[in-house]
């Protein structure tokens, strides 16, 4: 996930990343792909506040997110029905990591597999900010 641009121009954050989620979606617009699952792959990043004066911090999971709840988040919100874009599952999903108020940006890639042969993957990938990041300008 290399599209966008680096967060340099924010305060401090913690890159977390969960890359390579391969799922069964209920997903798509076309007569053939209702009432079927198919293969997506999820990958997202996510950053979270960190504090660039430390030089080690201390070793505990309260400075940080849990990846397995946002693992969990993900099956949660594929299981929950049908979806009719890539768009709007990636949409559900970048607003449910956000719901937790130490991540500042997240991004979300959702590709669609074996859809075309000669194609590994076709998708969309998106980044949504929330208003607690302060331009350290």
């Amino acid at each position: 996930m290399t599209v966008f641009a680096p967060w340099a121009d924010q305060p401090p954050l913690r890159c977390l990343f969960l890359n390579n989620m391969v799922v069964d979606a209920h997903i798509g617009v076309f007569p053939h792909e209702q009432g079927v699952t198919q293969r997506v792959r999820i990958s997202v990043t996510f950053g979270v506040q960190d504090d660039d004066t430390l030089n080690v911090g201390v070793d505990d999971l309260s400075r940080t997110v849990s990846y397995e709840h946002v693992v969990l988040l993900v099956r949660q919100i594929v299981q929950e029905g049908h979806v009719r874009l890539v768009e709007t599952l990636a949409e559900r999903i970048a607003a449910g990591v956000l719901a937790d108020t130490r991540v500042h940006v997240v991004r979300v890639k959702i590709e669609k597999l074996d859809v075309f042969e000669e194609i590994e993957s076709v998708g969309v990938e998106i980044e949504r900010r929330t208003a607690r990041i302060v331009s350290a300008q």
